[in-house]
């Protein structure tokens, strides 16, 4: 049963930059990933996508992005990024390592069982993101679809539909961003379906990145945040609503919740490139019925619907999780279970990578202190 002190689960953004910051304090670490190779996820994630971060904001704890690269990271040089940051600190990254089980052992410290074999370890950090799992909804009709249905983390490029009718389903940041990259390389039709709508805003407004406003204004009180930035958004792309957009049904500053950072989508909108459609009630053989009752047909179906996190089947620790999966704790800080943290599940306009840098600094000093003050793992 090999030993160590601390144990991070998840070897992507969040784990590497936990391994980084406690690194910097003299503290080794081990990360546990199921990838082949560090940024690989990264690496297979569609040709167009680009850090929705400006680079100043996105990089790791203690080794900042090259300032020679662009504004808008490409997603390939995130990956050699990442690959970076692993070899400037030496950190012992492990892949093809699937963890199945994280519990606490009878002396109080933590087991963590893999298809290599089980670890213990004084410390556990569980930074296996949001994307665990993805989620196709189980649509009635499904199965009579003879179309091609895939979900939006299986899509590389607008390339391999050029000529297609396609419906995108969802209204984040990746349902948005594929249906405009379908309209961009010659998709015969584009529709995106959007049930819920959310605020959109501008990648960009005066010159600046509007992650520098999240910045600024998340010290402001969050309802007036939120009519500034809305204020912003209507200044920077006007009204949308002749193109099917409809009011928003929540706030990014007072749900905390990242809006659609638009790359290209409005443009398309505007174009009529791209439409827009109500929710999904089922499928048919040849496409959808919309919430209205209105029917059409698809070659394919993207589904940009989203995915579960996959913790209540790793976690077998009671009261850390929420009835969605995600953690009742912030990252980078305690939990009710001593040495027990979750680190990459804080959302905000500030951008998650920013979020991830800071709560990693945070979670390395507390781990430090507790590390001094039980010092050996005890047999």
């Amino acid at each position: 049963m090999p030993e160590h002190h601390i144990v991070i689960v998840g070897g992507g953004a969040a784990g590497l930059t936990t391994a980084g910051a406690l690194k910097y304090l003299g503290l080794d670490s081990v990360i546990l990933d199921k990838d082949t190779e560090v940024g690989g996820t990264w690496a297979r994630r569609y040709a167009r996508l680009h850090l929705h971060s400006v680079r100043a904001y996105s990089g790791l704890a203690h080794f900042p992005l090259p300032r020679t690269w662009p504004k808008w990271v490409p997603k390939d040089r995130f990956a050699q990024y990442l690959k970076a940051y692993a070899a400037h600190f030496h950190l012992n990254w492990i892949g093809n390592t699937m963890v199945r089980r994280v519990h606490q052992s009878d002396d109080g410290g933590w087991l963590i069982e893999t298809n290599q074999g089980v670890w213990r370890s004084k410390v556990v950090v569980i930074a296996a993101g949001h994307y665990g799992l993805p989620v196709i909804p189980d649509w009635p009709g499904r199965g009579d679809y003879v179309g091609q249905l895939l979900h939006s983390a299986d899509y590389r490029t607008g390339r391999a539909f050029v000529g297609k009718h396609v419906l995108v389903v969802g209204s984040g940041n990746s349902g948005t961003e594929i249906a405009c990259d379908l309209a961009e390389h010659g998709a015969a039709f584009v529709a995106n379906s959007i049930r819920t709508p959310p605020p959109v805003a501008p990648r960009e407004f005066l010159g600046t990145p509007v992650q520098v406003f999240g910045i600024v204004m998340s010290a402001l009180p969050a309802s007036i945040a939120d009519v500034i930035g809305a204020a912003i958004s209507r200044l920077a792309m006007g009204d949308l609503s002749p193109y099917g957009v409809r009011p928003a049904t929540w706030q990014p500053f007072s749900a905390s919740k990242v809006p659609i950072i638009d790359v290209g989508w409005v443009e398309e909108l505007k174009k009529g490139n791209v439409q827009l459609r109500p929710g999904v009630d089922r499928l048919t053989s040849t496409g959808v019925i919309y919430d209205d009752g209105q029917a059409e047909d698809f070659d394919v179906i993207v589904a940009a619907t989203g995915f579960r996190t996959g913790l209540p089947d790793l976690i077998d620790v009671s009261s850390l999780l929420d009835e969605r999966g995600y953690p009742r704790y912030p990252s980078g800080q305690p939990t009710s279970a001593h040495g027990f943290y979750f680190m990459g599940y804080t959302e905000s306009v500030r951008g998650h990578l920013f979020e991830a840098n800071r709560d990693s600094r945070r979670l390395a000093k507390i781990i430090q202190r507790q590390l001094q003050s039980h010092p050996r793992i005890t047999s």
